[in-house]
């Protein structure tokens, strides 16, 4: 953690490859959380969503940012209010079939 620097401002991802599939703000998901999950993360499991963020951390852990289909605040999560806002690993979703056009 020697590079560690607080100040410094991570990269902006523009999309992330997981087993070959890749995703990108827009896209629209749904969630599986993996073993260990909290229960806010239990309590969404099957729900589809639509990815608000791509974020990674100061341990280069990749973290997909997204607001609940079903969620009425949802718009409040795009602003990146908290409450409607979800964080789910990349192996932690499925990507749907209806992606937004123009996605290769």
């Amino acid at each position: 953690m020697d590079s560690w620097d607080p100040t410094t401002e991570r990269p902006v991802l523009s999309h992330v490859c997981v087993a070959g599939v890749q995703y990108r703000v827009g896209d629209r998901v749904r969630l599986w959380p993996l073993d260990g999950a909290d229960i806010m993360d239990l309590a969404l499991k099957g729900k589809t969503a639509v990815i608000a963020a791509l974020e990674q951390d100061y341990e280069d852990r990749i973290h997909l940012a997204v607001t609940v289909d079903d969620d009425p605040g949802r718009d409040l999560g795009a602003m990146g209010k908290p409450g409607h806002r979800f964080f789910f690993r990349p192996e932690e979703v499925e990507p749907l079939d209806d992606a937004p056009e123009g996605r290769s």
